[in-house]
């Protein structure tokens, strides 16, 4: 094998072991609620606004706003209800 067809099959090697993986987001679990019926219990629970709502972890995370506070959050999945909540800085 040449050398020009050597280095670029190294080179090649290189790049597809250093490209980094894609992230892959947390699905919802089957018996969880809906991100609608989530934002519902949330605003049950004092919730003016959600900012931001996704799975991870086993739960739901999010941002919102509580009280005129924004915040961040994590809810059960199965009931809406607030597992955490933390004022943002």
């Amino acid at each position: 094998m040449s050398r020009p067809i050597r280095y670029g099959l190294a080179f090649l090697a290189i790049v597809a072991f250093a490209a980094p993986l894609p992230a892959s987001a947390e699905m919802p679990g089957a018996d969880w609620l809906t991100p609608a019926q989530t934002k519902e219990a949330l605003k049950s629970a004092g919730y003016s606004e959600i900012t931001k709502l996704e799975a991870d972890d086993g739960h739901w995370d999010g941002e919102g706003i509580k009280n005129g506070r924004r915040m961040t959050f994590d809810a059960d999945p199965r009931t809406g209800a607030i597992l955490g909540e933390v004022p943002v800085e």
